[in-house]
């Protein structure tokens, strides 16, 4: 589970933050609102190996695909 914290607070404590982020996501507030995560190296190593697409070839799980087959032939060109 994620913690938030506010901007002020980051800027206070930083450390305190990083330590947090040991545990998981750290989701900074700017005015209440969420702007910024802040990840351990691992974690954002883990999601970006996940997000490319060596990491999906690499994947353990099944990927289903469903082809587009079109029978349309690709019409003349005009000149």
């Amino acid at each position: 589970m994620a913690t938030t914290i506010s901007a002020r607070s980051f800027n206070q404590d930083v450390s305190a933050a990083k330590r947090a982020a040991d545990d998981g996501p750290v989701v900074i507030t700017d005015r209440g609102n969420p702007a910024y995560v802040l990840l351990s190296i691992s974690e954002y190593r883990a999601i970006r190996a996940r997000r490319s697409l060596t990491g999906l070839l690499q994947a353990k799980d099944d990927i289903d695909l469903e082809p587009v087959v079109s029978r349309a032939l690709p019409r003349a060109a005009e000149l």
